[in-house]
């Protein structure tokens, strides 16, 4: 699948000439004159690359990056700069750019930095997806069978969760089964790992 590539630059002939580039690749491109716009359509965007101008009246493109790990939002990111900034280079990567590139920009560089970009978020959103469906087995346990896995795993056996929550083995066993039926397994080491997957979630 080809992610849309969202382009931030305030010069407009730098968006018309990269656009029409990535037009000959097949990879959409939405142009935007300034952060100011973008954040504006941000809610309404699906999830995409983002190539950003460095250096922007008003925001550049380095506090635009700031204002999007704000909002928990990671999506790939390529810098672009007319300038040999080292330090601004560092930040970037920093805070999470994936490349930096110099201006003029190289129409191969920029095209494998975007193939680059689109394979990171196709990670990003697989890993989204398993641990939305992770989140969603989980919430159907009760709060007894969820007191359970987690006893689970921990690597409690049956009798020293029966005797922690004050029930019989065979109760144990029968929420055991119970929650195995939920979550589609019954292999402890797959139930430890929905339970840590769904303990490290945002």
């Amino acid at each position: 699948m080809t992610h849309p590539v969202y382009l931030v630059d305030d010069d407009t002939a730098v968006r018309h000439a990269l656009s029409l580039l990535l037009s000959t690749v097949d990879i959409p491109v939405t142009g935007f004159a300034d952060p100011q716009a973008f954040l504006a359509r941000l809610p309404q965007l699906p999830p995409g690359c983002l190539i950003l101008d460095i250096r922007m009246p008003v925001i550049s493109g380095l506090k635009l990056q700031d204002r999007l790990a704000d909002l928990a939002i990671d999506w790939p990111t390529i810098i672009m700069s007319g300038h040999g900034d080292i330090e601004a280079c560092r930040r970037a990567f920093r805070n999470g750019a994936i490349d930096f590139l110099s201006k003029p920009v190289d129409e191969q560089d920029l095209i494998d930095a975007i193939q680059k970009a689109q394979s990171i978020l196709d990670r990003q959103l697989d890993r989204r997806a398993e641990l939305a469906e992770t989140l969603a087995l989980l919430s159907a346990l009760t709060p007894r069978e969820a007191e359970i896995l987690e006893r689970i795993a921990a690597g409690f056996t049956t009798r020293q969760i029966a005797e922690g929550l004050g029930l019989s083995p065979r109760t144990v066993e029968s929420h055991r089964a119970a929650i195995g039926a939920k979550l589609g397994t019954t292999s402890q080491a797959e139930m430890t790992r929905l339970w840590l997957e769904g303990r490290a979630a945002p």
